[in-house]
């Protein structure tokens, strides 16, 4: 038996059946996770709604604000504009995935160190972003990380102590 689904005001057909869910296969901070999703589902989504990771921040929803950068294959991207199935096979880093509590990730140690954060909304995508970046291995001086993480906005102005903790960690020696 098949239904026909209409539009109710003109009682016309409608153009096309809404897309059945889809299941979509992420390997998000090591693990593999399997989702039933519709195939529009942002990337963001897919983290917050169906795996309750909600460090990663939706702030703008339209990729100017980077609260909802995350890292895939280890770059950098701002998951509010990604779809989750273009994501099936990578491996995605969030916040949740670069530390512990009790082993905090470099960049998460210099936040704190140097009070990089106020209300904390953007601290998730601005460390995620400065992981990012320091694997790109571009960023040497003050000016090129401010260029370069000029995409993450941070409303309080928490801005001269990010860049310093990011310094730290660019300036550690290298093991």
């Amino acid at each position: 038996m098949s239904t026909t689904t209409t539009q109710a005001s003109l009682g016309h057909p409608a153009i096309a059946p809404p897309p059945a869910l889809g299941t979509v296969t992420l390997k998000i901070n090591g693990v593999e996770r399997q989702l039933e999703i519709a195939p529009w589902t942002t990337l963001l989504d897919a983290l917050r709604e169906y795996l309750d990771l909600t460090g990663t921040k939706k702030g703008c929803d339209h990729g100017q604000c980077g609260a909802c950068t995350v890292l895939v294959d280890g770059k950098r991207i701002n998951s509010c504009l990604t779809l989750a199935v273009m994501k099936e096979g990578a491996d995605i880093t969030t916040i949740e995935g670069l530390g512990t509590e009790t082993n905090l990730h470099p960049l998460q140690q210099a936040f704190v160190d140097h009070d990089a954060f106020q209300c904390g909304y953007c601290t998730p995508g601005q460390i995620c972003s400065a992981v990012g970046m320091l694997t790109e291995g571009k960023a040497k001086t003050t000016a090129e990380i401010r260029e370069m993480m000029s995409g993450n906005l941070c409303r309080c102005g928490a801005y001269t102590n990010i860049v310093s903790a990011i310094e730290e960690v660019l300036n550690q020696p290298k093991a």
